[in-house]
This record gives C-alpha cells, sequence and structure tokens, in this order.
C-alpha cells in the first residue's frame, strides 16, 4: 500500500508501508519502484521526513561507496525509517565514516579472515552434527528453526565472541526484541542497553583474565588505546546481534528456498560441488530484509541517475532491487544455479560491506551440506500456507519450518 504526498518539485513523496510478506515474496513496492521509479522519494512508517529511495545496481554501488554520503551524519537524526528506534549503539562502526570506520573494522578484522573461520569449520560442523543427531533421533515430524537454524549461529558467533552457554538465550531474546519493529522503542531500547551492559561487564573481566576470543581482542583494543570501551561494547554488540539473527533467518530462507524448488535440491543432490555457486545465486535470489537498512546523507550535491540530490538529503539505497535489476541479472526473479556470476549486493558494497560474510558462507555451506547428505528425502511436513512467517521483523524468516525425512 502506498499513498503521495505533495512535495515543491516533481519528485512526489510515497509512503512505503512495509507489510507482513509470506515466504519469499518479493516486496511489491520494491519492484515496483525499480522498474518504474528507480530514484524516487519515500516515507516509511517511523522517523521524520522523506528519504531518497536507490533502486538500481549501479546506482546503489554508487551511493554506498562514495564518500560524499555519510553513515556518521545520520547520528542524532529522526531520519525516516523502518524501525522504531537505530539497532546499533551510537559509537556502533555501522554508523562510521573512513577513517574513523577504517579504525574500528581495524581491531576485528583478523578474526574474520580466511584462515581464522576456517578454523572454525570442524567446531560449527561438530555442532550442526550434534544438532541434527537429536533431531533424527526425535523423529520426524521436526522445526528446523528449534533444532537447527536457531541454535546453529547464535553458538558459532558466541563461540567467536567468547559468551558462555548459559548466557546464550539471554543474547537471543536481547537480539529478537531488537531486531523487530514488533516490540516498540522502550523495548527495544531497553534490550540494547541490557546487552552493552552485559558485553562492558564481558570485556572488562577479559581484561582481568584474558582468553582467545574475539571479546579477548577487542579487550586488548581498549587496553592499548586502539578503541575506547564505548566503540569495543557497540562492536561487540553488533556483531553478536546481526551474525546470529541474520544467519538464523538467512539460512531457513535457503532451506525453504530449496525445499519449494525441488528441481534445484535434486540437482544439489546430484551435484554437491555446486553448492558455493547455488549459495551465492540463493543470496541473490532470498529478499533477506524488509524495507531498507541504515540510510546516508548526502555532504554535498550529489546527482545519482540524473536527480540531484542536494547537501543534507538521506538517501536509502536497497540491496535487494539492486539484486532483482533486469539491466545486470537475467530473469532476475528466477532461482537458476547455472546463472553466470555476477557479484551480488546482499552483504553490501563499499567501506561497510558485511565483515561477517565469509562466515555467513560457512555457516550457510554447513547447514545445507548436513541436510542434504543426511536427510535424501527431507521435504514440508505441512502446507505452505500453514508455515508462519515473523511479524515485523526487520530480517524476514520463517517462525517454523517444519519438515519430514
Amino acid at each position: 500500500m502506498t499513498t503521495t504526498e505533495s512535495v515543491p518539485d516533481e519528485f512526489p513523496v510515497r509512503f512505503w508501508n512495509v507489510e507482513d510478506l509470506r515466504g519469499l515474496d518479493f516486496d511489491p513496492f520494491m519492484a515496483r519502484q525499480l522498474h518504474d521509479e528507480p530514484v524516487s522519494r519515500v516515507k516509511l512508517p517511523n522517523g521524520e521526513g522523506h528519504a531518497w529511495f536507490v533502486t538500481r545496481y549501479e546506482d546503489v554501488k554508487f551511493v554506498t561507496s562514495d564518500p560524499r554520503f555519510s553513515r556518521q551524519a545520520v547520528v542524532g537524526r529522526p531520519i525516516t525509517r523502518l524501525a522504531p528506534h537505530f539497532i546499533p549503539l551510537d559509537e556502533a562502526v555501522g554508523f562510521a565514516d573512513p577513517p574513523e570506520h577504517t579504525r574500528l573494522r581495524k581491531a576485528v578484522a583478523k578474526a574474520f579472515t580466511a584462515r581464522s573461520l576456517e578454523r572454525l569449520r570442524p567446531g560449527a560442523q561438530r555442532a550442526a552434527d550434534a544438532l541434527l543427531d537429536e533431531m533424527e533421533d526425535e523423529g520426524p515430524p521436526a522445526d528446523l528453526m528449534r533444532h537447527l537454524h536457531g541454535p546453529l549461529p547464535l553458538a558459532v558467533i558466541s563461540d567467536l565472541m567468547g559468551v558462555p552457554q548459559d548466557d546464550r538465550p539471554r543474547m537471543a531474546e536481547w537480539t529478537n526484541i531488537q531486531l523487530s519493529a514488533a516490540y516498540g522503542r522502550e523495548a527495544s531500547e531497553k534490550a540494547k542497553s541490557g546487552m552493552a551492559s552485559y558485553f562492558t561487564e564481558l570485556l572488562r573481566s577479559r581484561l582481568e583474565e584474558p582468553r582467545d576470543d574475539l571479546a579477548g581482542d577487542l579487550a586488548e583494543a581498549t587496553r592499548e588505546g586502539d578503541l575506547s570501551t564505548e566503540e569495543a561494547v557497540a562492536i561487540a554488540l553488533l556483531i553478536q546481534a546481526s551474525a546470529a539473527h541474520a544467519v538464523r533467518n538467512n539460512s531457513a530462507n535457503m532451506v525453504y528456498a530449496l525445499l519449494t524448488h525441488p528441481d534445484q535440491l535434486a540437482r544439489l543432490r546430484a551435484e554437491p560441488a555446486l553448492l558455493p555457486q547455488a549459495i551465492e545465486e540463493l543470496l541473490r535470489y532470498i529478499p533477506h530484509r524488509s524495507a531498507v537498512g541504515l540510510a546516508r546523507v548526502a555532504t554535498e550535491d550529489v546527482e545519482v541517475a540524473g536527480v540531484r540530490i542536494r547537501a543534507g538529503e538521506v538517501v536509502h539505497s536497497s540491496y535487494l532491487t539492486a539484486n532483482r535489476d533486469p539491466a545486470v541479472f537475467d530473469h532476475p526473479d528466477e532461482l537458476d544455479f547455472d546463472r553466470e556470476h555476477v557479484a551480488h549486493l546482499s552483504f553490501g558494497h563499499g567501506p561497510h560491506f558485511c565483515l561477517g560474510s565469509m562466515l555467513a558462507r560457512l555457516e550457510s555451506e554447513i547447514i545445507l551440506s548436513s541436510l542434504i547428505a543426511r536427510f535424501p528425502k527431507l521435504r514440508l511436513a505441512e502446507p505452505l500456507a500453514d508455515i508462519r512467517w515473523q511479524r515485523s521483523a526487520l530480517i524476514r524468516g520463517p517462525e517454523n519450518l517444519p519438515v519430514t525425512w
């Protein structure tokens, strides 16, 4: 549903209600703007004013990499957005611009190198095997959200961060409240405050008793003066929350996509070496979030696709629509494992390219390969209409994913 609001030039403001969608349906408003009005003005359910909305692949790459569009300038402004609150703390790397962004990111980059993450693979595989052992012992039908997609990403990022087993349920609860528009500002801010207090204490304990985990790295960075305590806490919160929640939902979306595309699933069973390529196509195809994430603010007048965006104006860009741009991807609404490789933008672009992209790929590969190998007859246990999808979610995904084998 959209309505328009008059503005004093040729670009009307379109209200984007961002309705809950089922399955992997692509947002019709996004599709319409991509095809009919690729640079437009929108107003979202929360915040104030309106923003530019950029949808095409090359334009999204431009906005997200050009230094004249600032994340730091968003702080303190009640810009129009989907959530009633900002997810990151103000000191988080997500709100920083280079060179500050580079400094903050450097403090945790070594934990996300290919070599460091490959050291996580054996433990992550053992955790997945143990979870699937329990599911198999209980017998079908089983809810993959409860048995696999929920606990595995939480375990992997908690192991990397150094969050003890007993504290992980609290982490999951705080994260779910923050990454939803359903709980309201007060509950979300309370959850964010609780999580920040937790990491403040965890980093303090690592200063007293150093350990070889990401919390230990962040604590050491504060000791060396490379990060303030507030910056280190903000980084820890953002990584813990986003890694657990995003991989939970998107890995579930991948399994749902395969179970509703049986020909592609059968092909992966017959050609397991195709899995990395298939994961890239699934990442492109799946609309993994609702609406848009953090905006940017133009620091000077900039032209985007022939449209002048003035200094101080807010810009939202959509990686989802960029991944469906027909000028870049042939038949973009189809899931095609033979698609010639074109870099999707599901992990972002430019300085804010997702630091955890390789970790997300690793976990997705473990989840899909384990399910395909262990359960050759895996299928949905309920009609599509009976599968529940999260409501008011910022990152889309099913509430339950019932399967049988």
